[in-house]
């Protein structure tokens, strides 16, 4: 079975919004087997519309459209749906009700432009609204054509409902699933590297796919299968998986959604320590990727966010002397952040982290320069390295310093244990 995304909304086509719908459509599709050939953005234009809606109805058997369903004058979808299928919008007396009660469960007076939201192009078949929103699947040709809301909150579980449901009854029969190993600490090429065995043979035999995905310092192996049912894709992607684990090995931190931080709660719970941050550069990145993790509360204490040189006087307690000798963006400070956060905040463990953003260099050194220090005073252990991350902007340095601190730490607890 064929299908194509079409996401609707100008907001997309000017950058001011990003389409993360369709990918995860497309994701939640491709696990029932249905291919998607295409993504389309179109702007809030009637003709456009209308144009992409039929040529996509003419190449495939489901056109997912996600967007431009709500009351205001630019949501057009239902009008294009309609002028594509020659019929007349028609008002659905259960949806006045429905939307009536929607709001005065809320407690509020509904506005009279909420009530176009009730008008389906005549022959639809309602998909029953999560918000405000009704969608609806209209066939056109040979092709059904289902319009879903775009806010997610709304869209997956009408997706979940009533699309998937609804292709698999039409013909989507095989079943596809991935899995993702997260690394970290190693280059993208690494990865593939190590990998090329396994991909050469599965070239070769079939079972399986690879992919490798990079992004902020750590890379990404999905590891993806296709069979006629859950229990038979599912024993093609296992032994798989666990070959890319092995191949990997050390730099291996998680599988699917884990990344490097749950590595890190995993190691300081087996161990029964706790763990504070001292962030200079990262201004509290780190805390809150390590929140992220269900439990951190167990063995996270919490945070100083020293960013200028005088806050690392003021609140982390550092001896100026120090500062005046090393510079703010040296080991000794990233060491003295770490002693810091792990006495102040009453953790076992201490993480501190010092760098330089951009888009200046500070003192002699250069943009992309971090100084990760790890102390654990009861040990009498402190540990300390100057890293290089890319730094094409501010934000991917942020991004790459997180996950590069983050990883040297998860390493230095792994040598503790």
């Amino acid at each position: 079975m064929r299908a194509e995304v079409i996401a609707v909304g100008s907001e997309l086509l000017l950058g001011e919004g990003v389409d993360t719908n369709s990918a995860w459509i497309s994701a939640r599709l491709a696990e029932i087997g249905v291919d998607v050939y295409r993504h389309v953005t179109v702007g809030d234009n009637l003709e456009r519309l209308v144009a992409a809606l039929g040529e996509a109805a003419a190449r495939t058997d489901a056109v997912i459209v996600t967007g431009g369903l709500g009351p205001t004058q630019d949501d057009i979808t239902r009008d294009a749906v309609a002028t594509l299928a020659g019929v007349a919008l028609e008002r659905r007396e259960e949806l006045v009700e429905y939307v009536y009660g929607y709001f005065a469960r809320g407690g509020r007076e509904m506005p009279e432009r909420n009530l176009v939201q009730a008008d389906i192009p005549a022959g639809a078949r309602v998909l029953q609204p999560v918000g405000t929103a009704a969608g609806f699947a209209m066939p056109v040709g040979s092709s059904v054509v289902y319009c879903v809301p775009g806010p997610p909150s709304e869209m997956r579980p009408m997706v979940e409902r009533d699309v998937v449901g609804d292709l698999i009854a039409r013909g989507a029969l095989s079943v596809t699933l991935s899995r993702t190993v997260h690394t970290a600490g190693i280059t993208e090429s690494a990865v593939a590297e190590a990998c090329a065995e396994i991909v050469e043979r599965l070239d070769r035999d079939g079972g399986a796919t690879l992919a490798f995905y990079a992004s902020g310092g750590e890379t990404r192996v999905q590891v993806r299968a296709k069979g006629a049912t859950r229990t038979e894709a599912e024993r093609l992607l296992a032994p798989v998986v666990e070959q890319v684990v092995r191949e990997l090995g050390p730099a291996v931190v998680g599988l699917d959604g884990e990344g490097v931080e749950h590595a890190i709660g995993r190691l300081l719970r087996a161990a029964e320590l706790t763990l504070a941050v001292a962030e200079s550069i990262t201004g509290g990145g780190i805390g809150a990727r390590l929140v992220r993790v269900a439990g951190a509360s167990d063995w996270f204490r919490g945070g100083l966010i020293t960013y200028a040189t005088e806050t690392k006087r003021s609140l982390a307690g550092l001896d100026p002397g120090l500062l005046a000798d090393h510079g703010p963006v040296s080991e000794p400070t990233a060491a003295g952040l770490a002693m810091a956060a792990a006495d102040r905040l009453g953790a076992d463990i201490g993480l501190g982290i010092v760098g330089v953003a951009g888009p200046t260099t500070q003192g002699d050194q250069p943009v992309g320069t971090i100084c990760v220090g790890v102390a654990f005073p009861a040990a009498g252990l402190t540990r300390t390295r100057t890293l290089r991350v890319p730094a094409r902007d501010r934000a991917e340095a942020l991004e790459f310093a997180a996950s590069v601190a983050l990883d040297w730490l998860r390493r230095r607890l792994a040598e503790l244990a």
